[in-house]
Formats: C-alpha cells, sequence, structure tokens
C-alpha cells in the first residue's frame, strides 16, 4: 500500500456575489479530480504551468484548504474525514516546506522560538534543554551554525532562511514533506545546494517528498515518478527518466519543448511547440479535454470527451485521446509550429511616421 495516495480529489472555491456576498454564481475549479500515489521513500514530482492548481493540491494534503471531494490517504487513513483535532495530531507526519523563505518565518521570533513552536504543540522533548539539544542536531544536520537559535530571519541569506524551513519541518520527525516551490526564490548556484541537501535528508532520514514545482530541470533531477499538471487535472505520470526522453501528452511535449539545451547544435535543430492562446479560466474550464483549446493536435472529439488518465502498461499514463497516433506520427499537428509559428505570430512592422513627433513640437 502507499504511504500517500489521493483519489479524485477536488477542491472547488466558491464565487460570491451580492451585497454581502451570500449568493455563489459559480466555483473556481482548481483541483479537479485528481489521483496519484506516493511509496514510501520515494519523491514524486508535481509539474505545470502557474494556475494549473499543483500549489493548492499540495496544500490539501494538509488540509490547509478544504477538499470538495475526493480522498486523502495517508499510512491507511482518510485524512479528508478526520475531524480537525485528529488532524492535527497527523500534521506531526506531514510537514511543509513553503516557497518564499522569508514570508514563511515570523520576523518577530528567533529562530530557536520559531523550531520550538511546533515542538511544544506536539508535546516533543522533554524540556527547554532537551528541545534546545534537539534543535541543535538539525541545525547542524541542515548546514546552520548553533550560534543561529538567537538571531532572527532577517539575518539570513535566502538560502539559509530556506534551511531554517527544512529544519522546521525535520523537527516534528515527519514522514512525509510536501516541497512547494523550494528553490524557486533562490540563486541557481544555492539551489543546487539545497536540492542536495534535501537528497541527503531523505537518504538519511527514509523521508518521502511530494515537490511541488514548475523548473522541469529541478523535478528531474530530485524526482522518481513525475506528474504534470495542467488546468487542475493530472494529463501525465511516468518515471522521471521516461517522461523526459519520451513524453506523450501534447502539454508536456510543449512544456519539454520549452527546456534549453546546453549543446548549441541540437539546441538550433530542435523544434519548440508553441501553445497559442493563454490558459483558459479555472471558473470557466473548456468542456471535454481541457487542453484541446491550445493543442496542436486538437480533434473534434477533443471538444467533446474529456480523456481518462490511462495506463499505456509500461508504468507510463496519459490523457489523451490520440497520444498513441501522436507519438507513432500518423497523426500531424493541425496548428503551425516552430518557426512557422513564431512567424505567423510576429506582426510585419509599420512604416514609420514622423507626423505625431512633428504635431508635438
Amino acid at each position: 500500500m502507499s504511504l500517500l495516495e489521493l483519489d479524485g480529489v477536488k477542491v472547488h472555491f466558491p464565487v460570491k456575489k451580492g451585497v454581502l456576498f451570500d449568493r455563489t454564481v459559480g466555483h473556481v475549479y482548481a483541483v479537479d479530480g485528481v489521483s496519484l500515489k506516493v511509496e514510501a521513500g520515494q519523491t514524486y514530482g508535481l509539474v505545470g504551468e502557474s494556475g494549473c492548481g499543483k500549489t493548492t493540491l499540495g496544500r490539501a494534503v494538509l488540509r490547509l484548504v478544504d477538499i470538495t471531494d475526493g480522498e486523502v490517504a495517508f499510512d491507511g487513513t482518510d485524512l479528508a474525514k478526520l475531524p480537525e483535532e485528529e488532524m492535527r495530531r497527523f500534521r506531526r507526519r506531514l510537514q511543509m516546506v513553503f516557497q518564499d523563505p522569508l514570508g514563511s518565518l515570523n520576523p518577530r521570533q528567533n529562530i530557536e522560538s520559531i523550531l520550538t513552536e511546533g515542538m511544544l504543540a506536539h508535546g516533543i522533548g522533554k524540556d527547554q534543554d532537551d528541545r534546545r539539544e534537539r534543535i541543535k542536531a538539525i541545525l547542524a544536520r541542515v548546514g546552520l551554525p548553533a550560534n543561529a537559535l538567537s538571531r532572527y530571519p532577517h539575518e539570513f541569506s535566502g538560502g539559509q532562511r530556506q534551511r531554517i524551513g527544512i529544519a522546521r519541518a525535520l523537527v516534528l520527525e515527519p514522514d512525509v514533506i510536501i516541497c512547494d516551490e523550494p528553490v524557486s526564490a533562490l540563486d541557481v548556484s544555492i539551489q543546487a545546494q539545497v536540492i542536495n541537501l534535501l537528497e541527503e535528508l531523505q537518504e538519511q532520514l527514509g523521508l518521502t517528498y511530494l515537490v511541488i514545482a514548475h523548473d522541469l530541470a529541478v523535478v528531474r533531477h530530485i524526482s522518481d515518478v513525475i506528474g504534470v499538471m495542467y488546468l487542475g487535472s493530472l494529463v501525465e505520470e511516468a518515471p522521471s527518466d521516461a517522461l523526459y526522453e519520451s513524453p506523450r501528452h501534447p502539454y508536456t511535449k510543449a512544456l519539454m519543448s520549452a527546456v534549453p539545451v546546453p549543446d548549441p547544435e541540437v539546441e538550433d535543430r530542435r523544434e519548440r511547440i508553441l501553445l497559442h492562446g493563454d490558459l483558459p479560466s479555472p471558473a470557466n474550464p473548456p468542456a471535454g479535454c481541457r487542453f484541446h483549446t491550445r493543442c496542436p493536435w486538437a480533434q473534434p472529439r477533443c471538444a467533446e470527451e474529456r480523456p481518462e488518465l490511462t495506463d499505456t502498461g509500461d508504468g507510463h499514463k496519459v490523457a489523451c485521446h490520440f497520444a498513441a497516433d501522436i507519438a507513432s506520427g500518423t497523426l500531424q499537428p493541425n496548428r503551425p509550429s516552430g518557426a512557422e509559428a513564431v512567424a505567423g505570430t510576429i506582426p510585419p512592422p509599420k512604416e514609420r511616421s514622423d507626423e505625431p513627433l512633428k504635431k508635438a513640437l
């Protein structure tokens, strides 16, 4: 049995109107039927563009937002149905590292107070001295000196603050850590250090990660399995190497084509898939396949029938009616892509006129 299993999870936010905002006139379908499994000791990477619902899904696992429907099973217990008091006990085993290292730390508390707060809430440690020794050991594990205890968040760099956020999660001795864009606010060199630290901690402590990110290079480096989200739903899931070597959903193909390649010759030769139009509103998602309004291979069926996430038999799951036809080349794109698309999106230059300037003078 998987350590963490989501089945048909939905998070819908009501849209209110009226003088007292007492009328529900619609919903924002932030997460709309996501199912996935995370095995113990595994890292599951969740990727997608901004607004796809991946952060909301991570918060739903911890019940930081209300779950509209579905199950979140952790170690055999459905967290979605637990009373709040029981859920508080489970939060010791499920922790989160937030995207903004500074915004997630209380600027009025020193580091010892920040790390002690959770321990007091869950009854960890015999007394203050015991808790202080535990904190010092955790700080050493994440690469921070013991004298950091009396300092405040603003006295640290961004990378150090994120290490403090990781330490805050570790002091509760969790089984699962949800990392929400853990390195997106850091410099590239610091990103590598934090990712390496997370891998070392996983190996030493047997941790399980759900890593939410939009940087495909980061996700590939740390993840065992990757799920790709689009407009509240999973459209593809596969082992990390398989997904990068052979993406099967048109949306995943577009994401992969945007990742720069360090070899200049390969970079010049490869084709880029440009998506047309903007991301649809999650308050009014398209019927059928939600990606069909931007998909180069869209067919009439795509606008009518929503595809299910289907296992192809090799550990690769994809939600696309025509994934096999696209992979074999029997279905060709019906919209321009690559250089043709670029040429079609740039309007010709207008003739310059000095008339407005003459009038201004």
